[in-house]
């Protein structure tokens, strides 16, 4: 199963420089990875990147994590995928521009 992570651009920059990123300054204050579900990550986007334009949406197998990936409830209840580790490069199946239409961010086809 794939879970999603969105990027601000520069954050992506610094993660594929790196080879490994401990995520934003979200999942730092947090102590871990925030990813979404593809059920959940248009609601994501909407309410933590509402006016933002420039973001990269990453895919990762949820699979390859390992016990590093725990799902935890969030949003009303909902369990949402936390990865308690460094993100690795290699982890990342695909990413995605994502960018801002007029009525909110546009997925790549058959996403949502």
């Amino acid at each position: 199963m794939l879970i999603y992570k969105i990027f601000r651009r520069s954050e992506w920059d610094a993660f594929r420089a790196a080879g490994r990123t401990d995520g934003a300054p979200v999942d730092l204050a947090d102590g871990f990875i925030h990813f979404s579900t593809a059920a959940q990550v248009v609601e994501t986007a909407a309410r933590h990147f509402a006016r933002e334009s420039d973001l990269v949406l990453v895919a990762v197998e949820a699979d390859i994590l390992g016990p590093a990936l725990k799902w935890e409830p969030s949003r009303g209840g909902a369990l949402f995928p936390h990865l308690f580790r460094a993100l690795d490069i290699d982890d990342v199946v695909w990413d995605r521009s994502l960018p801002l239409g007029a009525t909110g961010h546009i997925f790549p086809e058959g996403l949502v």
